[in-house]
Order: structure tokens, then C-alpha cells, then sequence
């Protein structure tokens, strides 16, 4: 089972590189920069990690984790330009991106939104058909990406907490994130099983997992990418 985090956001992005399989790098909608882009990719390639782009509503002030009112015409003009500008950066290295993955609230929209979700997935398909897209696994946007015949990766998380229908839970309510890396590396470790995972509060669902994201930002990240690592590695 693969692990990937999101990059290019000012964390320790060094020091987890050893443990990913998968990167997603800003690329200039909640923050990133053609140098942080660039470096980033470098980083990546030498490491031997597939990187792809992670697009987000153009929302410096709020990190890309406010939803914006926006055309489905809008939304992919977004999408694009970002995609756009990290493959630019890409080629100058002679490197491909692999995939989008879209960030924060655009990802989370995209998620039970059919026409946001619809909107990414043209966009993805228009720049590059090969691309796959990543989307919170059984969501809107991973049903879009099949309809647009991209190929498509169903993600869950090692760090955060699942609601019973199978969606997140809200950063903003307690408990969201898991940040002990005992408890995270258990629920990669479940997730990989393919079995049900806790939910907060109680109960248990069963989510597809192609791919098992950390983010960066988690406090106590590099600890926990070692430990889930570990855990899909060495059981």
C-alpha cells in the first residue's frame, strides 16, 4: 500500500520524503510559488517519488480551506492554471507529473458536489488524459474521474478521523486529527486490511483505500509517517 502526503507547503518536506510513495505539490492556489514548486519536484525525483499537482481554490489568506462560490467554468480554469503551472515547472526538470489531487476545501466539495467534481475532472482530462485523479475514496470526484476516463485513486487517511458515512470529520471539531503515531499507524494498518475503521464517536465503516495519505502539517508528522510506514511495510 502506498503512502502520500501533500508538499510544498512549508513543512519538513525532507525529512518525510524517505517514508512517501506519492507527493502532491502546491502549485500557487492556497500557497507555492514557481521556486517552491521547483524545489519540491527535485526533491521528489530525487527520492524516486511520483509527484503530481494539488490544486485548490486560489485562497492564500484562508490555505485553500474555505470554500468559494464559483462557476463550474471558473473552477476548472483554476484547476488548469495550476496544473499547468506545476507541469511547466515539471518539464524544465525533464519530469512528468503523475497525478491531481485537489486540496482543502475545493477536495472536500468535489467530494459531494457532482458538478465541482465534474469540473476537476474535465479540467484534469483536458491537460493530460494520463493524469490520474485522487479523490477521497467512493466520492463524487472519484466517480467524475471514471466518467471522464481517467484513471483514478480511491484515498484514505492515516491522520484524520472518519464520520460513519465515510466522509471526514470537520478539521474545526475535536478529535478530527490523530496525531499519536501509535493510533495513526493502526488505522493505516486497518485501512490497508481493507478492514472497517473506527469512526468518532463510535462505530465502524469500511473504506476503499488505493493510496493512504499523512499531511505534512499534522503536528508530529515525521513521527507518524515513520510509524505508518512501518505498519504497511512490516505489518
Amino acid at each position: 500500500m502506498e503512502l502520500n502526503a501533500d508538499i510544498g507547503e512549508g513543512c519538513d518536506d525532507a525529512g518525510l520524503m524517505p517514508y512517501l510513495t506519492r507527493v502532491s505539490i502546491a502549485c500557487g492556489g492556497h500557497v507555492g510559488d514557481a521556486a517552491s514548486m521547483a524545489t519540491a519536484l527535485r526533491l521528489a525525483a530525487d527520492h524516486g517519488v511520483v509527484a503530481g499537482a494539488h490544486p485548490s481554490y486560489p485562497d492564500r489568506r484562508q490555505f485553500g480551506r474555505r470554500a468559494l462560490a464559483a462557476s463550474a467554468d471558473e473552477i476548472a480554469a483554476w484547476v488548469t492554471q495550476q496544473i499547468v503551472a506545476l507541469a511547466e515547472q515539471a518539464a524544465r526538470l525533464d519530469l512528468r507529473l503523475a497525478h491531481v489531487k485537489p486540496h482543502g476545501a475545493l477536495y472536500n466539495v468535489a467530494a459531494r458536489d457532482a458538478g465541482v467534481a465534474r469540473a476537476i475532472a474535465r479540467a484534469v482530462a483536458a491537460v493530460d488524459p494520463a493524469l490520474a485523479l485522487v479523490g477521497l475514496a467512493g466520492s463524487q470526484l472519484i466517480v467524475a474521474g471514471q466518467a471522464a476516463g481517467l484513471p483514478v485513486l480511491n484515498e484514505a487517511f492515516a491522520d484524520r478521523r472518519y464520520l460513519p458515512s465515510g466522509r471526514l470529520v470537520s478539521r474545526e471539531t475535536a478529535g478530527a486529527l490523530i496525531v499519536d503515531p501509535a493510533d495513526a499507524a493502526e488505522q493505516a494498518r486497518v485501512l490497508a486490511a481493507g478492514r472497517a475503521v473506527a469512526t468518532l464517536g463510535g462505530g465502524a465503516v469500511r473504506i476503499r483505500a488505493d493510496t493512504i495519505c499523512l499531511h505534512s502539517d499534522t503536528p508530529g508528522a515525521l513521527n507518524i509517517a515513520r510509524a505508518v510506514h512501518a505498519a504497511l511495510n512490516h505489518g
